[in-house]
This record gives C-alpha cells, sequence and structure tokens, in this order.
C-alpha cells in the first residue's frame, strides 16, 4: 500500500465518521432531555451502545468506500458512489428527523428508505469488490434493528 493508498484510506474512513460525529454532535441535546422522556420497548439497548456501535460501523463504511474508490472507472461504480452518497445523507438525517425535529413518524420513514440505500449499496458494492459488500452486512443489520426500535418508540408515544 503506497502513501497515497493510505491517504485515501483516511480520507475515505474520515467522510462517513465526520458525517455520523456532525450528526451526533446536532443531537446531544434532545438526546439528554427529550429522549430520556420516551417510552422505549424492553430491547432498547443503552444509550452508551450507540456511539461505539455507529463509529465501527463508519469505519466499515470508509473501508468498503475505499475497495470501492480503488476500482476502475464503470457504469456500477458511478452507481454505487450515488448510492453511497445518497445512503449517507439519509444516515446523517435521520438522527436529526428523530432527536432534533421529534418527529417519529418522518424519522420512521425516513430509516426505511435508508434501509432501502443500505441494501442498495451492498449490492452494488458486491459487484464491484465482494469484500466492500459483505462490510456493509453488520450496518444493515443494525440499522434493521434501528427500524424496529424507531417503530417501537413511535408506536409507544403517538
Amino acid at each position: 500500500m503506497t502513501g497515497k493508498d493510505i491517504l485515501k484510506l483516511i480520507g475515505c474512513i474520515a467522510l462517513p465518521v465526520a458525517v455520523g460525529s456532525l450528526s451526533g454532535i446536532a443531537t446531544i441535546e434532545p438526546l439528554k432531555d427529550w429522549y430520556v422522556t420516551l417510552n422505549k420497548p424492553s430491547f432498547n439497548p443503552p444509550n452508551q451502545i450507540f456511539g461505539p456501535v455507529w463509529t465501527t460501523l463508519y469505519i466499515l463504511m470508509g473501508i468498503s468506500l475505499y475497495f470501492i474508490v480503488q476500482q476502475p472507472a464503470s457504469k456500477t461504480k458511478t452507481q454505487a458512489l450515488v448510492v453511497f452518497g445518497v445512503q449517507l445523507f439519509l444516515n446523517f438525517w435521520w438522527s436529526i428527523i428523530f432527536f432534533t425535529f421529534k418527529n417519529l413518524l418522518f424519522a420512521l420513514v425516513e430509516i426505511i428508505v435508508l434501509w432501502i440505500f443500505i441494501a442498495a449499496m451492498i449490492y452494488l458494492f458486491r459487484k464491484l469488490k465482494p469484500i466492500a459488500g459483505y462490510l456493509q452486512i453488520p450496518y444493515l443489520l443494525w440499522v434493521s434493528f434501528a427500524t424496529l426500535l424507531t417503530y417501537s418508540i413511535w408506536m409507544l408515544n403517538r
């Protein structure tokens, strides 16, 4: 791996970590005061679980992105990068919709759309570099759990 490749890898990891961090910073206050007042299902994990899980997922997302960026130019690569960008955009906004805007129903709809884009990203990444797709399976599983959690919180607080 050359110095240029290492910088590219760092940049690919830094992008989702930075986007996730910005979204997290924007939701600190609502998380501390509003979220604690909500009724939550019994399977709601402790708040301290979310940071390490999301950090790990963002790092895996960046590693996958690096594998895709390294692929030769193609229509599939372009599609994969666009889908990656859309899912990252949706990922950023989910926390803000849920915690800052306190709109549980819209957050539920948005996370379902996010799930679809993650599945599409996995499909396209796998076509280009299988490991890049497989590294995103934990992300899809976590967002599946987050979707169930969002639905449950919405139902308990309507």
